[in-house]
């Protein structure tokens, strides 16, 4: 009972930041994409922010840290890469058949991995969020089941390379891409994909999206801030600087410690 009482608290607290976001996951696309005015006093420039001056009281204000909570930061979630103590920490909500997603992951997140995630500045926290059907569904329980091999971000890789989504994500074409991105028990993944674990971990995400009012991937959280599409890099590390500043986090560049394949690196292998 005690256990029952303290996840509904941390469902109301949570959920009163709920509304907020929704709408803000519905408006991010235009504001995050607004000509670079000012942000902040006369002169202060988007750019000026992003290179480590002080956050801007608009900048603040799309920051709601009861949507921070929602970073699990646990060190063997094979969904994740970065430290577990990085300043910044992004969610992700997307879906293996969704164009947007791969032009994300193909163009923009290996920038974002070596110029933050290696330096341990950021985390990223993958949530599967299959909103196309039946081969999204197969997709994220493959992609989880990878992840149970500690081939979650090779999986990642190969299904969004180009012209992935386009040969659907069928059983066989799944036992390729997890051959493709070296998962070592093929026998074992389909098991794992077709379990009730796989299921369930592939719902927990979903609703988690959808309680947030995501309706379309890819949707994103910096440190509790709404990131809705596949936004030019300059959004991003807009957010990611502005988050690590906030934080107390060293800039870009400057952050010790080790990287993502070291102190909660890439999710752990079982």
């Amino acid at each position: 009972m005690p256990q029952r009482n303290n996840n509904k608290k941390k469902n109301i607290a949570i959920g009163a930041g709920v509304a907020v976001a929704a709408a803000l996951l519905g408006v991010a696309s235009y504001t995050a994409t607004k000509p670079a005015d000012s942000v902040g006093s006369p002169g202060t420039t988007r750019k000026d922010a992003a290179a480590g001056g002080e956050p801007s009281a608009e900048q603040r204000a799309g920051v709601h840290p009861e949507l921070e909570k929602l970073a699990r930061r646990d060190a063997r979630d094979p969904l994740a890469q970065g430290r577990v103590d990085a300043p910044v920490v992004m969610i992700e909500y997307a879906d293996f058949k969704c164009g947007f997603c791969g032009k994300f992951a193909r163009d923009t997140e290996p920038g974002l991995v070596k110029k933050y995630v290696d330096k341990g500045v950021l985390r990223i926290e993958w949530r599967n969020f299959p909103i196309f059907g039946a081969d999204s569904e197969r997709a994220a329980r493959g992609a989880w089941a990878a992840g149970k091999q500690g081939r979650f971000w090779q999986f990642h890789q190969a299904a969004y390379a180009e012209g992935a989504k386009e040969k659907g994500f069928g059983e066989d074409r799944l036992k390729e891409l997890a051959k493709e991105a070296g998962v070592k028990d093929v026998g074992r993944f389909v098991s794992d994909a077709e379990s009730d674990a796989a299921e369930a971990a592939v719902k927990k995400d979903q609703e988690e999206a959808y309680g947030l009012g995501a309706t379309s991937t890819p949707s994103f959280l910096v440190n509790g801030r709404p990131i809705s599409g596949a936004q030019p890099d300059e959004v991003f590390r807009q957010a990611i600087e502005a988050a690590a500043g906030q934080a107390g986090g060293k800039g870009a560049g400057q952050a010790g410690g080790k990287g993502a394949g070291q102190a909660g690196g890439k999710g752990a292998s079982e």
